[in-house]
């Protein structure tokens, strides 16, 4: 089979970062046609503006909908676009030259349904995205808790960085209504109906990430307050690291308290893994102050995450109450 791959990128009041986007895809190392699908999720900050200035250099497709959240979007695109092998993207993201021939040679490789790809930070990005990144993909935090990444039909894909066969798309019907979680969900239910996933190491993109702490941990709270959703739905996924970043956190506020009254040997241990997480940002990055804001961005991120972990679980597994009845945010209604 040829391949004709099709971008899918949902917006939703983000011009500024759709033109970034779209002016990486013009410098792409590709020598073949690809479609570039636009999806204006009820934006009232319009990207066709944006959108125009790239028509004759790009073949590019955009449409406008009521808002029903980026999953459902992503569905809409699919089903508006050409090619029979979708590149699913946030609007967030950068993409350096050689992704779209990295993406091409895995799948010539060893064809998968479903593939998802790393992030990484641009050099031109600021301090704290770079911090945030760090916290996001380091195997001293969170980011090396999905494991098992170049195992095939393993792979958990993010949708900032997705790949999805027009056939795979078909059978399963796509993204849930469930934001954020609706990528792992969509990867599960593939992994079930027999579809591999894998992850494409090379075929990485800069992920923007346009947070400050705040939006941070509000991010991570909701990844946390998923995950107990995800594993209700999918108990065969379930794994005992999910609950690290909780325990991590209760052991947290127990070091603080016994050092109140005098034992101060477990805070000095949680005090040692934050220098070597230091140490080691340090040494990726050879920033001092982005060493220092890694430390800040894992203790949020353990924090925010454990501790939405912990409250949808309580809530789903000890109170056996209803996900959408519960957070009724994590749901979107279709359009």
């Amino acid at each position: 089979m040829e391949l004709s791959f099709s971008f899918i990128i949902p917006v939703y009041n983000r011009p500024a970062e759709i033109r970034e986007l779209l002016e990486t895809m013009l410098h792409l190392t590709y020598d073949k046609a690809f479609e570039v699908v636009i999806v204006e999720d009820g934006s009232t900050i319009s990207s066709e503006e944006v959108v125009k200035d790239f028509e004759g250099r790009l073949k590019i497709c955009y449409f406008k909908k009521p808002n029903s959240g980026p999953g459902d979007s992503r569905n809409f695109g699919m089903r508006k676009a050409s090619g029979n092998y979708f590149l699913i993207l946030d609007s967030d993201v950068l993409l350096p030259p050689q992704y779209l021939a990295e993406v091409e040679e895995e799948l010539n490789k060893a064809y998968v349904h479903c593939f998802g790809g790393p992030d990484a930070a641009h050099e031109d990005f600021s301090d704290l995205q770079k911090a945030i990144n760090y916290a996001m993909t380091s195997f001293l935090t969170t980011g090396g808790i999905r494991g098992g990444k170049k195992r095939l039909g393993k792979f958990q894909p993010r949708s900032f960085n997705m790949g999805l066969s027009k056939k795979a798309f078909e059978v399963s019907g796509g993204f849930g209504r469930i934001h954020p979680g609706e990528d792992p969900d969509l990867a599960l239910r593939l992994q079930k109906m027999q579809f591999t996933t894998r992850l494409f190491p090379e075929a990485f993109v800069f992920h923007k990430r346009r947070i400050d702490w705040r939006k941070f941990y509000q991010q991570v709270r909701k990844f946390g307050l998923v995950r107990p959703i995800l594993n209700k739905w999918h108990p065969y996924s379930a794994k005992i690291t999910y609950w690290f970043p909780t325990l991590f956190s209760i052991g947290l506020i127990l070091a603080v308290v016994f050092a109140i009254f005098g034992g101060y040997w477990l805070l000095w241990l949680y005090g040692a893994y934050f220098f070597i997480l230091f140490l080691h940002s340090l040494y990726l990055h050879k920033n001092f102050k982005i060493a220092v804001l890694s430390i800040g961005a894992a203790l949020i991120q353990f924090l925010g995450y454990g501790f939405g972990f912990c409250k949808s679980t309580c809530y789903l597994r000890l109170l056996n109450k209803d996900p959408e009845e519960r957070f009724p945010k994590l749901f979107f209604k279709h359009a």
